[in-house]
């Protein structure tokens, strides 16, 4: 099937302005799978409600039925394969994606997402939007704040995923600027940026014990792990993440990034 240029353009500047190499972004995006779904492949089929008061959450970056994103892409999907099994779901999602987590109008909801998934056009619109939602403009936050490596912008990335790119008190913009405010400013340099990326993650740890949306607190604070975990290869110094095999293994994990 052919793409039309506004897709592939679009597709292009996606990893035009990604500033993390092919080796690191596989290995992110491994990091990110485990806490996601507890395997460092990514899970374009996946989908439950883990009540977190987002409705379901589904595929390879958890998109939310009640966050817009898993609209976006059933949206895109459709446009090219109006005859999915997902396609009936969305004038419901239109409703729900404003922030409402209620799932009672979406029987079948996973089971159809489970099927589109075995289509790769729908796989590709899940990278796609993925990529457009929260991998750039997590890439361009690391440009913002002057954050070259590979571990830094990985913490972005895994921040974004959890936390959204919207404009709440909980989100990842919210975070990025109350580190910025509580460091004074983006980072000043090499020896600058350790001490950044830790206050960072401090922060955003402190966003999943205490959110300020009570709805995310119960799943949330069983989370903190993501954030340990990272903040433990911040004082191992594995700043490029090629300190290789890296053994993920936490309360709740114990998966390793080989390659």
């Amino acid at each position: 099937m052919k793409f039309s240029a506004t897709f592939i353009i679009g597709f292009l500047l996606a990893n035009v302005m990604a500033e993390m190499t092919i080796i690191e972004k596989h290995r992110c995006e491994q990091y990110t799978s485990i806490f996601e779904n507890d395997t460092t492949e990514l899970q374009y089929s996946y989908c439950e409600n883990i009540f977190d008061g987002r409705g379901y959450t589904s595929g390879r970056a958890g998109f939310c039925t009640g966050c817009g994103d898993a609209l976006n892409v059933i949206i895109h999907y459709t446009a090219y394969k109006p005859n999915n099994p997902l396609a009936k779901f969305i004038p419901i999602l239109k409703r729900l994606s404003i922030g409402n987590g209620n799932i009672n109008q979406l029987n079948g909801y996973c089971e159809a997402w489970k099927q589109a998934s075995n289509d790769y056009l729908f796989r590709q619109f899940q990278d796609y939007i993925n990529d457009l939602l929260y991998y750039v403009p997590a890439m361009n936050g690391a440009k913002r704040m002057n954050i070259t490596t590979a571990l830094g912008k990985c913490s972005l990335y895994d921040t974004i995923i959890q936390h959204g790119g919207g404009n709440d008190n909980d989100s990842f913009d919210a975070i990025l600027n109350r580190t910025k405010i509580q460091m004074n400013g983006p980072v000043t340099g090499k020896n600058n940026e350790p001490k950044w990326i830790e206050k960072f993650l401090e922060i955003r740890k402190n966003v999943l014990l205490m959110p300020k949306n009570n709805a995310y607190r119960s799943s949330w604070s069983k989370t903190t792990d993501r954030v340990n975990f990272l903040l433990q290869l911040v004082r191992q110094n594995n700043w490029n993440m090629d300190q290789l095999p890296i053994r993920v293994k936490t309360r709740y994990h114990d998966q390793t990034i080989y390659s």
